[in-house]
């Protein structure tokens, strides 16, 4: 089995064209296909791309009706262990 992972631009119809080369001819395989949408990048500036979502500030109470529960067993000491490959 092999694994190739290409981008591709869905255009208007909405249908998804994929030519992809895979060096067998005459020969049956089994295709599956996995689709993932990329994040929409905004407008090009200084080489840098700039996400949709403007800021941080953007993002302001969303977590506002999130029950924030409070037990009698305190603060566990496990929050201050180092967070090494937490966000890989």
């Amino acid at each position: 089995m092999e694994s190739i992972k290409v981008r591709q631009h869905i255009g208007q119809d909405g249908i998804l064209h994929l030519n992809i080369p895979v060096g067998l001819v005459e020969r049956e395989v089994e295709v599956m296909v996995i689709y993932q949408p990329v994040r929409s990048y905004g407008v090009v500036q200084e080489k840098v791309l700039t996400p949709v979502w403007k800021s941080l500030e953007s993002f302001y109470g969303i977590c506002a009706d999130d029950l924030i529960a409070i037990d009698d067993l305190g603060i566990s000491e496990s929050l201050d262990d180092e967070l090494v490959g937490a966000f890989d």
